[in-house]
């Protein structure tokens, strides 16, 4: 089973303020226990929004571009980390221990979702694509 540990952006990574040494090595020593535990999948820090962009799509069809930054920053993702567990009870014990990601040391937010694996959407030739697709990799 698949999670992303997203890391919620504040005032601070939005600014582009980047963590101090201490957090740096409190993140690093946890997601090599995670590796060491062969759990973990890959993890990193994402850029500001204001180096992002995104699409909209509208019922009709048409795209439109839009430039960051964007303004909400409590919906925003700084971060993110996946890992690969046996159990849902096994990701939360993970995750209660994952360090405060907030690069001021004050109040920080973790949200973790469990990805989709193919065998949830159901039998279908679609699926079937995606599923050679993959193996292709």
């Amino acid at each position: 089973m698949k999670f992303m540990i997203l890391v919620k952006a504040t005032k601070d990574s939005e600014a582009g303020k980047m963590p101090p040494e201490s957090l740096l090595a409190e993140m690093g020593g946890f997601h090599a226990e995670m590796a060491k535990a062969g759990i973990l999948v890959d993890g990193n820090g994402l850029k500001p929004t204001s180096t992002a962009w995104r699409i909209k799509y509208a019922k009709d069809g048409k795209r439109s571009f839009v430039d960051g930054p964007f303004t909400e920053s409590k919906e925003l993702v700084a971060g993110y980390t996946i890992i690969d567990v046996k159990s849902r009870e096994e990701a939360l014990a993970w995750t209660r221990r994952f360090p405060n990601p907030s690069i001021d040391g004050n109040e920080g937010e973790i949200e973790v979702r469990q990805f989709f694996a193919l065998e949830d959407f159901g039998d279908s030739p679609a699926v079937e694509r995606m599923k050679d697709t993959w193996k292709k990799e």
